[in-house]
């Protein structure tokens, strides 16, 4: 097919940009409309290209090969939009930061779309549209890929602190692009645990211009030095003044939960689901958040939606359905809560945790209709399955607890809540878990299952510390990693592991398999302590360390940059 004219002279002024040799993912419910993209695409030059029809398919498309574009339909079908599976890709990391990702809406719907999230697609392209408008769209993203790529080939590697650099360069070669620049430079240095860091950065940004999304980015800085009161203020302006910005919903519900308002946070999460219905990960928030709130209409509502529309999921969690069936058994529906266990048998079959969820479930419904054969032998069941359940959620391993410690398995209860309680993340996960045991009539064994579990993180770290001050880092490592795979989510544990790690690196020398073991730890203790203030440090010694032996984040050689990289 001949290409237009339009899109001929684009490419001749854009010879290092050769479209013949992208690639294209379509994302599309209805054929007619994929043909007349696919067609378009090949007017610009474009002839790899692949289709999806729906969002399951283009994440089995994704997890199998990346895109250098996908044009994406935000009306997409089967309970999902367009923005929630952007969101799902990003946050399965199914997409690298070099795709760019078109979302295609009506006209009439571009507002909403363009205020609902955050986490914005690289660009819009309305409805009707022609080749050359596509070809002029995917023509400015092509020049915006290639002045970050530098950037996005760091962070794509791990190498954050180099990333920062890159940013600062990208601002001055391209200040077209300064305020992108700026923004990516602020997320990073939160994502090293330095929002002092980035503080700066967004303040001058709203200085320069009042962008929605700087004072979301300020707010967050301020949530992770627990500056509530300041986040709350300001989170609550952005969303009276935009009543679309999801984002700033979910921050102010966290703010909420984080000083122990959960009626307010509930009635957040509500009306962030009003203006986005199709987010699963916010509808579970508010499912959970109504449930602890004492609110069971509303957990239910929320929940049903939830299995509902992770039904045909990639991303499917059978906690979910267990989460459900805690809620119907509350508010005395068993009927409908052996529905939901036959459900979760039927679609869920053969997945992780699966046999696991189905007897905790079934537990919950047995001990509420009193068959106490039925309910011994799920728990037995349960218990067995926990052992090798590692990833269970601390929510459903003290539900889990609770009903053991109330039917005669104390024993087996006991050993679920001194798990959990050696992998709390903060104090307000420790008192859930000791009111487990006081609310079964165990109080002393509360207290001294907390104290012990307390005591033995203080004496693995005091263990690990004193080796390594002795000089034995390799045995410090050794203790720290072997009680990081035990409790895989306690921070103090996690931080400490990364800390000894790179400890021994720095003074014994560079090891691949420890520089490999670094890089996970410190994602752990992103991943399970965001906000710890020594965040930045530990990134900082890392980044020392690398340099120290000329490596990349991965511990590959470092190779010296080629020349006129950044022109």
């Amino acid at each position: 097919m001949q290409r237009t004219r339009y899109a001929q002279r684009r490419l001749d002024k854009n010879p290092m940009n050769e479209l013949e040799g992208l690639t294209a993912l379509i994302i599309e419910p209805h054929a007619g409309m994929r043909a007349n993209i696919h067609s378009m695409l090949n007017m610009c030059g474009l002839t790899r290209i692949e289709h999806a029809s729906s969002s399951n398919l283009a994440v089995k498309h994704l997890g199998l090969r990346s895109f250098d574009m996908v044009l994406c339909e935000y009306d997409l079908e089967g309970g999902q939009d367009g923005q929630q599976l952007l969101e799902d890709l990003r946050h399965h990391k199914l997409m690298p930061l070099s795709t760019m990702f078109f979302m295609v809406t009506a006209e009439g719907n571009h507002s909403k779309v363009v205020s609902a999230a955050e986490l914005a697609p690289t660009d819009y392209i309305l409805k009707p549209f022609t080749a050359d408008r596509l070809l002029d769209r995917i023509a400015r993203a092509l020049d915006r890929r290639s002045a970050f790529m530098p950037v996005y080939t760091l962070m794509e590697a791990g190498d954050q602190r180099e990333a920062i650099e890159a940013c600062l360069e990208g601002e001055r070669l391209h200040p077209r692009y300064a305020v992108d620049f700026m923004r990516l430079r602020a997320e990073l240095h939160v994502f090293l645990g330095e929002p002092e860091q980035a503080e700066p950065i967004y303040r001058k940004l709203i200085e320069v211009k009042a962008i929605a999304w700087a004072r979301l980015g300020l707010a967050k800085t301020l949530y992770l030095r627990k500056q509530f009161d300041e986040a709350k203020g300001m989170l609550e302006e952005l969303v009276d003044s935009n009543r679309n910005f999801v984002d700033a919903y979910d921050w102010l519900a966290r703010t909420h939960a984080a000083v122990g308002d959960l009626g307010k946070s509930q009635a957040v999460l509500h009306d962030a689901v009003a203006v986005s219905p199709h987010a699963v990960r916010r509808l579970r928030t508010l499912g959970e958040t109504a449930f602890e709130a004492g609110d069971t209409e509303a957990a239910e509502k929320a929940l049903k939606q939830v299995v509902a529309k992770a039904k045909y999921s990639e991303f499917r969690d059978p906690e979910d359905h267990v989460k459900l069936v805690r809620t119907l058994v509350k508010k005395g529906d068993p009927v409908a809560a052996a529905s939901v266990i036959r459900d979760l048998d039927r679609s869920m079959g053969g997945r992780p945790n699966t046999t696991l969820c189905s007897a905790i479930s079934s537990a919950l419904l047995h001990e509420y209709t009193g068959n106490e054969t039925r309910l011994n032998d799920a728990l037995t069941t349960a218990l067995a399955a926990c052992k090798n359940a590692p990833d269970l959620s601390s929510d459903i391993k003290l539900e889990l607890a609770r009903t053991c410690l109330e039917n005669n398995k104390e024993e087996g209860g006991a050993e679920i809540v001194r798990d959990v309680m050696r992998n709390v993340q903060n104090d307000a996960a420790m008192a859930r878990a000791m009111g487990v045991l006081e609310g079964a009539g165990f109080p002393d064994l509360a207290r001294t299952l907390a104290q012990e579990s307390r005591q033995h993180v203080i004496d693995l770290v005091a263990d690990g510390a004193a080796r390594a001050r002795r000089g034995d880092y390799k045995g410090a490592v050794g203790l720290m990693q072997e009680a990081a795979t035990k409790l895989p989510n306690n921070p103090s544990v996690a931080f400490n592991a990364a800390l000894a790690t790179l400890r021994c690196l720095e003074h014994e020398g560079w090891d691949d398999k420890l520089g490999q073991q670094a890089v996970g730890l410190i994602g752990n203790v992103r991943r399970l302590d965001p906000g710890n203030p020594k965040l930045g440090a530990l990134s900082a010694l890392h980044h020392q360390v690398l340099k120290k032996y000329e490596r990349t984040a991965q511990g590959r050689p470092a190779k010296a940059p080629p020349a006129g990289k950044a022109a």
